[in-house]
């Protein structure tokens, strides 16, 4: 799926995307209402500290003051695994990893390790010739695909016990499917009528500034006109003085990025003949295959990444931009998402790539409600357990229960007996007061989400030395990898499953009842909604880390 973020001027259309008749259209001016008319985040409020400053930020800031002062640390390789990063950022261009054992632009492989010219890291979804996957269609639309011709019209009686598990997911994926592709084009179509129709009311009313009166006063012409009519009103009718100006510009634009939000899910999410495969040049079916892709690390939109990159890592106090959680970090650029989700042969050679180029944690902040291929996955999280490599992944943002619903990959294995014991799953947390603590769009689940942390109006670096607030459980990940990154620093004879254990057990624990994620009256303890029961605590992670022997 796309990248598990949601940039503030997109909420919008994220809560859109779940309207379920036309009437619902008009409820816009209640969406921008609620996310606008909160009240403003506090300055660096992640890395803040809730004894010191009121605020369930993680203590970084505290920690550093109080704990780690002129100390220093061993540096730490920590891989995000993501749509790519922009490695010239200002405030990101002095933490990238740099492989010292390869020449740059030689062409050549000259540390052997199978990637050419891999200075910053590796991207799994680009061509040799230099081109890259952007857009990619959703694993619902792959699965579905896959199985059709074996599965629909399949007779279930004669299916062996293994089959019939695989019948059952591509039923299960076959109505998931449908049902997303029915809402794409009926939206795109609404959309488009409505754009239309919103363009033929500026035209017909021909007035500069157009005021709120005459929107009442003009009769539609057709069904469109009257859609966007009552649009228009939605948003300014409370308005009190008929002579109020309507900004049609404003509207038409937003209208105009909700269309193309929904035509991309038809041309590209749901379009089960697309194939970028051609792209990359791989034998996408042959999952051991291993050396595909090419050395462009940021790739055509690195904005999701280079956030998460400058949560973790940003330089701290140089009087640029942000302070990420950690110093002493090299961040390593692994490109497997695109806009779309990930293929599961690109994310399990991207671990394996972290892991045997010096990662020691790797940051995952993706996900999606279907597997491809979850033992090649699983091989790879095995291996990097193996080598004790901490792997800290986000839970997702459709505020759902983990524990019920699937949101791969997952820390458990085939079996689901067997976890992953260097895996933290993580959702986010809000920096608001009150029963909001838990994001309201956070996953959760007692059994599959470890801990929460700081998710909400995260401000972070995103490409072109720039900077925007982003919510999700995206930024929940990195918040975390960022304290295990100070921690295998400072403590670096901790293994990955002692600084798991280590987060897990300083975290701050809520007592207090706070709103289950999605709900707006059923409330509950943390403790109900991740195993921990608390939000990831830096100052307190890195006490209890002084006692580990």
């Amino acid at each position: 799926m796309i990248p598990i973020c949601y940039p503030i001027i997109f909420v919008p259309y994220i809560i859109f995307m779940k309207f379920k008749n036309i009437a619902f259209l008009f409820s816009f001016q209640l969406v921008f209402s609620v996310v606008f008319s909160q009240t403003k985040a506090p300055a660096n409020w992640f890395n803040l500290d809730h004894k010191k400053d009121k605020i369930y930020g993680v203590g970084a800031e505290r920690a550093y003051k109080d704990l780690i002062k002129d100390r220093k640390g061993k540096p730490v390789v920590v891989a995000v695994i993501d749509g790519g990063t922009d490695t010239k950022h200002e405030d990101l261009k002095d933490v990238i990893w740099v492989n010292l054992n390869e020449i740059p632009n030689n062409g050549i492989d000259d540390d052997k390790n199978g990637y050419i010219d891999d200075i910053n890291g590796w991207n799994f979804i680009g061509g040799k010739n230099g081109k890259n996957v952007e857009q990619d269609n959703l694993e619902v639309t792959r699965v579905y695909a896959k199985l059709k011709s074996k599965y629909d019209k399949a007779d279930t009686n004669k299916l062996s016990e293994s089959a019939k598990l695989e019948y059952y997911n591509y039923q299960s994926a076959k109505d998931v499917f449908y049902k997303g592709k029915q809402e794409s084009d009926l939206y795109s179509n609404l959309y488009a009528s409505l754009e239309k129709g919103l363009e033929n009311l500026r035209k017909n009313i021909d007035t500069k500034p157009i005021v709120f009166d005459q929107i009442v006063q003009y009769k539609p012409q057709n069904s469109g006109e009257k859609m966007a009519k009552q649009f228009v009103l939605g948003f300014v009718g409370k308005k009190t003085s008929v002579n109020d100006s309507v900004p049609f510009c404003t509207y038409i634009l937003e209208i105009n990025s909700g269309k193309e939000h929904f035509e991309k899910q038809a041309n590209y999410s749901y379009n089960t003949e697309l194939d970028t495969r051609k792209i990359v040049g791989d034998n996408y079916f042959d999952a051991s295959e291993k050396y595909y892709g090419n050395s462009n690390v940021i790739g055509p939109n690195a904005g999701h990444g280079t956030h998460v990159a400058g949560i973790i890592a940003a330089v701290r106090n140089n009087n640029i931009g942000i302070n990420g959680v950690a110093n002493n970090v090299k961040i390593m650029v692994v490109r497997v998402v695109p806009d779309g989700d990930e293929r599961d042969k690109d994310v399990a050679n991207g671990i394996m790539y972290a892991v045997n180029n010096g990662a020691t944690i790797i940051n995952m902040s993706f996900g999606k409600a279907f597997s491809f291929n979850k033992k090649v996955v699983d091989d790879a999280v095995k291996f990097a357990m193996s080598k004790d490599v901490l792997i800290v992944h986000a839970a997702g943002n459709d505020s759902k229960n983990n524990d019920t619903v699937d949101n791969f990959p997952t820390p458990y294995f085939d079996n689901n007996k067997e976890r992953a014991s260097g895996w933290i799953e993580v959702g986010a947390s809000s920096w608001e007061k009150g029963k909001q603590l838990a994001a309201t769009f956070s996953n959760f689940g007692v059994k599959t989400v470890d801990v929460f942390a700081p998710g909400v109006a995260i401000y972070s670096t995103t490409p072109d030395s720039k900077y925007a607030e982003y919510d999700g459980t995206s930024m929940a990940a990195p918040v975390t990898a960022g304290v295990a990154a100070l921690i295998r620093s400072y403590y670096p004879q901790l293994s990955a499953v002692q600084v798991r254990d280590i987060i897990m057990k300083s975290s701050s624990k809520i007592c207090r009842k706070v709103y289950v994620p999605g709900q707006t009256k059923t409330k509950t303890k943390l403790k109900n909604l991740c195993a921990s029961g608390g939000i990831v605590n830096a100052y307190e992670a890195l006490k209890l880390a002084a006692s580990y022997r």
